[in-house]
């Protein structure tokens, strides 16, 4: 557990000798605390002091990273237990599972790189690839991999390989990255620590079981190996949540370092709606890894969706970039909508906008990503800055007419916009987004 800004000052010579260049040890202290200093800008601490400290600011989940140089991947790391107590930092990382010995590889990488959506600003996707070798062979598992990397070098990789002199090898003809070698087991861990130090690569530990699971790791751990994933093969959805929270809790709440790492569960079910489940539950207590045997759009919406709600800032709401967006290919004599950029207003209105089938702009206003009314009660949807955001975006030169339409909750505005922009006309739209095909339909008519 890290140390406080007071119990570090309690371990300083308190001589306000100024040298680490802050003037006193207890402002020195609290910026060490903060992670804004380190301990060895004083000259005069102790090396046991040093010691101590690091060992206090180790987290409590280790942090563990793979991929390639172009696309690295950090799991772990996590400090607390529920998100509104701070936040989640290091999203789960969503995994496709090929088979070496598949047909269709080609098919399934392509389903991979075309699993991209944008959605709130953040480009959403499968960012990793469970590269299985089923045939338990070097040679059908190395061609696998060959495909792999033509079609899509950047992509980070976990090897599903449990043959020690397979998985040596298959590093070794890999020189694009760290994989994860999935997995030491009870019969070949000691072998698989070699490997893992030799090319200094996270080790995937599987055992059934949360005690057999600390034996391992505690094995690996006195053989030097510490960047480790663990695995304790739940088979329900049950066994999951029992063994993710227990995990979570002995590492955050009890220090117990043989289980402060990274949990992967491997989700892949043949019924579709109950590995969603799974990866739905893993999402949601504290799976650093979730792979999947199969990726519809469907699956992947829900997915995204939910790991993006979930490791988004819960102090913080969710928001989209300010701009003027063009729907259904707007043009000078289209109607003009304002709003803020809430990300779910965002969304609500766009959508109700492209549902009319009447080619629109949408000008989103940055206001802290607050919803209409409370932007407004915060004085940041107001007509002063309304006027000046359609000023400086230059949205005059962009339209043929003076027309805007402002949300119906802050019909108050229209007098006091029109004031601050003379020659504009400013019509009141609806109060819900629903209501917009009907308000659309009706103010086309009016114009024409």
């Amino acid at each position: 557990m890290a140390l406080t800004g007071i119990e570090i000052f309690k371990l300083l010579p308190k001589t306000n000798c100024k040298k680490c260049g802050f003037p006193t040890c207890l402002a020195f202290a609290m910026k060490v605390a903060q992670g804004q200093a380190k301990i060895e800008q004083c000259p005069d601490v102790s090396e046991e002091v040093k010691a101590k400290l690091k060992e206090a600011s180790t987290p409590p989940i280790k942090a563990v990273y793979f991929g390639t140089e172009h696309e690295r991947i950090k799991i772990g790391e996590e400090s607390v237990l529920f998100r509104h107590e701070k936040k989640f930092f290091n999203p789960t990382v969503l995994a496709l599972e090929i088979k070496d010995n598949e047909e269709k590889i080609e098919s399934l990488i392509d389903e991979v790189l075309d699993s991209s959506l944008e959605r709130v600003g953040q480009i959403l996707k499968i960012e990793s690839i469970f590269l299985k070798n089923e045939s338990e062979n070097l040679e059908i598992f190395l061609r696998a991999l060959q495909k792999l990397l033509t079609k899509c070098p950047k992509i980070p990789l976990i090897f599903g390989i449990k043959d020690p002199e397979i998985a040596d090898a298959a590093i070794e003809n890999y020189k694009l990255g760290k994989p994860i070698i999935y997995a030491a087991i009870e019969e070949n861990y000691s072998e698989m620590a070699k490997i893992a130090k030799k090319y200094d690569v996270p080790l995937a530990v599987s055992a059934k079981g949360i005690e057999r699971i600390i034996k391992l790791t505690e094995a690996l751990r006195a053989e030097g190996v510490e960047n480790l994933v663990i695995d304790t093969q739940p088979s329900s959805a049950g066994e999951l949540l029992v063994d993710n929270t227990i995990i979570r809790r002995a590492a955050l709440k009890k220090g117990v370092k043989a289980l402060g790492y990274p949990i992967i569960t491997f989700a892949n079910k043949e019924d579709e709606f109950y590995e969603t489940l799974l990866a739905t539950l893993g999402i949601l207590k504290y799976s650093s890894i979730v792979v999947l045997s199969s990726i519809p759009k469907w699956k992947n919406i829900l997915l995204f969706t939910l790991k993006q709600n979930i490791y988004s800032d819960p102090q913080v709401p969710m928001q989209v970039k300010e701009d003027i967006y063009k729907i259904g290919g707007a043009d000078a004599n289209s109607p003009l909508f304002i709003t803020t950029n809430f990300a779910l207003t965002y969304f609500l209105v766009k959508g109700e906008i492209e549902n009319s089938k009447v080619p629109s702009w949408l000008a989103i206003m940055d206001c802290d990503g607050l919803s209409v009314l409370t932007a407004w009660a915060a004085g940041k949807f107001s007509a002063n800055k309304i006027a000046q955001f359609i000023k400086e975006k230059g949205i005059e030169n962009m339209l043929n007419h003076r027309e805007i339409i402002i949300p119906g909750y802050v019909a108050m505005l229209k007098g006091a916009i029109e004031d601050k922009l003379p020659g504009w006309k400013v019509i009141i739209g609806t109060k819900e987004a629903n209501g917009i095909p009907a308000f659309l339909k009706n103010y086309v008519k009016k114009r024409a």
